[in-house]
C-alpha cells in the first residue's frame, strides 16, 4: 500500500464488522422485521478535496485473530477484503475466510449494479456445504470495511446525521451516523484533535444491544484515531500506535 498506513486500522475495522456485521445477515427468526431503504440514504461520492489516508488503493484488508488465553478457549483466524472504487465508494466484492472455533467458512460477495443485487457464495470448509443468496442493493452500498473509509469522507459537522445503506451479503439495511462532537485523544502515536461519530444499525442481532463509536483526526486526512465497541458482553478500545510513510 502507498502513502500513509495506519497501524491497527485493520484492527479497527474488525471491531466494527464485529458489531455491525450482523446488521447485514439476514433476521435470525422468519417474523423479525426486515429493513428498508428509505429516500434519505444513499452514498454520496467523496469531495474533490478529499484524498484517502492510504493513497489510491481500491483494497482493504482486515485480520482478525485470537491471542493467549483466549486463543486457547476459542480460537478466531479471519481474514477479509474488501475492493471499492475511490470515485464513488461504491462497494465491488468482498472476500472472507473466517475459522472461528470449529466453524470454516469461505464467503465472497460481489455486487452487481446493473442487476441491483448482492451475490453471496460461501462453502463451508469443514463439510463443502454450499450456499448461494442474492439479495436486493439500491444503485450504490457501501461494506463494513471500506465504510470506514466512506466515513471518514464525510464533512461530519458536530450535531450532523448522516444514513447510508451497508450490504454485508444479506439485507440491504440503512446505518445512522451521528457526528457526537470533538475532543483530544492521546494515543501512541501522539495526541489528536478529533470528531467523534457513532453508528448506529437500523436492523440485525445487534439493534439495540451495542454502541460504537469511531474517533477521526480532525482534519483533511480523516484518521481513524480510536474505536470503542460497547457490546452486551464487554467493551473493546482500540487506539492509533503509529502512522508510517
Amino acid at each position: 500500500m502507498r502513502g500513509v498506513r495506519l497501524v491497527l486500522l485493520r484492527k479497527m475495522a474488525i471491531v466494527l464488522w464485529l458489531a455491525l456485521t450482523a446488521v447485514g445477515q439476514a433476521p435470525p427468526h422468519p417474523q423479525a422485521p426486515t429493513a428498508t431503504i428509505g429516500p434519505a440514504s444513499h452514498i454520496q461520492p467523496p469531495p474533490a478535496t478529499y484524498h484517502f489516508p492510504d493513497g489510491s488503493e481500491q483494497k482493504v484488508t482486515g485480520t482478525a485473530d485470537s491471542a493467549g488465553f483466549v486463543a486457547l478457549l476459542y480460537r478466531v483466524h479471519d481474514r477479509f477484503e474488501a475492493w471499492f472504487d475511490p470515485r464513488t465508494l461504491c462497494s465491488l466484492r468482498i472476500s472472507k475466510r473466517t475459522e472461528e472455533g470449529f466453524r470454516k467458512r469461505e464467503t465472497s460477495i460481489r455486487f452487481d449494479y446493473a442487476k441491483r443485487k448482492s451475490i453471496l457464495d460461501e462453502t463451508n470448509l469443514k463439510n463443502n456445504e454450499k450456499k448461494h443468496t442474492e439479495e436486493d442493493i439500491p444503485g450504490c452500498v457501501t461494506d463494513v470495511l471500506s465504510g470506514l473509509y466512506y466515513l471518514g469522507s464525510l464533512p461530519l459537522q458536530p450535531g450532523s446525521t448522516y444514513t447510508f445503506p451497508l450490504n454485508d451479503g444479506g439485507k440491504t439495511v440503512d446505518v445512522k451516523v451521528h457526528v457526537e462532537g470533538r475532543e483530544q485523544v492521546k494515543t501512541d502515536a501522539g495526541t489528536f484533535n478529533t470528531v467523534r461519530v457513532q453508528p448506529e444499525a437500523s436492523a440485525g442481532l445487534l439493534k439495540d444491544r451495542g454502541h460504537v463509536w469511531i474517533w477521526y483526526s480532525d482534519d483533511a486526512q480523516r484518521i481513524p484515531v480510536q474505536m470503542r465497541a460497547r457490546m452486551f458482553w464487554g467493551t473493546l478500545t482500540f487506539k492509533l500506535q503509529r502512522v508510517e510513510k
